[in-house]
């Protein structure tokens, strides 16, 4: 029995089944890379979030900022990439884990830059493919309006949930303009708030490990997730990869990464500061190794998952042990 509450037991309970995610990429881009905001965050280094098995050359996709006349002329190729990528997706997790259940993610880059006439034909052509019990698109906060909102819920039915997953990265707002974020945080509780009243659920990425953030930082996070209502977290801890802002700075010393120990330490304490009915769909970051900076020396995910339950099993702390409060979650 896990001291957080686990998204695989989530699944499980609501399906009767696990329910595997097929992550895709849309040929998105990200508002957040245009010149007059510097080029994006400085934790990015331009390859976006790409499902392991999607990775045969990373991405085809030729990335722009902003979205023109250009990118919805070449949409027809975006939708067989689209079909393609999910029967690769669905052929991998059968023959590797007897998949018979499945969830379709829109997870690289921000996957409502978009016009709505391209967004709801994106995703009509995705869960066209297969009977999908979920649908979860990754975005950012500042980056959607009120008619891409009413576009995700028209997907809810009573079989399947809809789930928008918004880059928080920190509650501080301090940090948020440290590494070129683009928004505060009041832009993801408003964002939180108007995807709430369309019906859609939430799903919360922060990033622990941010340079010149402390305990205290992270417990305003965990608090701010609270006070949203998310329903659920992914939590990493800071990577560094190459040919991001942040790489410049670590090569020159002026910041460092958490090591194995004070990362458990700063999952353990975001944890207990989480209220507990919130689900916890990642507990630590997954790049890719010809990518990572730093650290370099770290266990797998496997390895550090069980070393955090032994830690809060000794330490007798579980989530939500010090939350001030939980808020009930529809």
């Amino acid at each position: 029995m896990t001291r957080w509450r686990t998204y695989s037991s989530y699944l499980k309970e609501k399906y009767g089944a696990p329910v595997y995610r097929i992550g895709v990429d849309g040929g998105f881009s990200c508002p957040n890379r245009d010149e007059s905001r510097h080029g994006g965050c400085a934790f990015c280094d331009g390859t976006g979030s790409i499902a392991v098995y999607q990775r045969t050359a990373e991405s085809g996709y030729r990335r722009t900022a902003s979205y023109d006349r250009e990118r919805a002329e070449t949409i027809l190729p975006r939708l067989l990439s689209i079909r393609e990528q999910i029967e690769r997706g669905r052929e991998f997790l059968s023959r590797r884990y007897g998949a018979e259940l499945f969830s379709l993610s829109f997870q690289s880059w921000t996957n409502t830059y978009d016009s709505v006439e391209n967004l709801r034909r994106i995703y009509d052509e995705g869960l066209g493919v297969m009977d999908f019990r979920e649908l979860l698109i990754s975005t950012r906060p500042d980056t959607v309006p009120e008619d891409v909102l009413s576009l995700l819920s028209s997907y809810i039915t009573p079989e399947r949930d809809v789930w928008v997953e918004f880059g928080l990265q920190s509650a501080s707002d301090r940090t948020l303009r440290l590494i070129n974020r683009g928004h505060d945080a009041a832009a993801y509780a408003d964002a939180v708030r108007r995807a709430h009243s369309h019906g859609l659920k939430v799903a919360t990425h922060v990033i622990l490990g941010l340079p010149g953030e402390s305990r205290d930082d992270f417990i305003a996070t965990a608090k701010a997730v609270n006070s949203a209502r998310s329903e659920a977290v992914k939590i990493h801890n800071l990577h560094i990869t190459g040919g991001t802002a942040l790489a410049d700075d670590y090569l020159s010393g002026n910041i460092t990464v958490m090591g194995e120990e004070r990362t458990l330490e700063s999952v353990e304490l975001f944890l207990r500061h989480l209220d507990e009915d919130i689900i916890i769909e990642r507990l630590l970051s997954e790049t890719p190794f010809h990518r990572l900076l730093a650290p370099r020396v770290f266990p797998d995910k496997s390895k550090f998952l069980r070393r955090l339950e032994a830690r809060m099993e000794k330490n007798g702390t579980r989530q939500g042990d010090l939350a001030s409060g939980c808020a009930v979650r529809p």
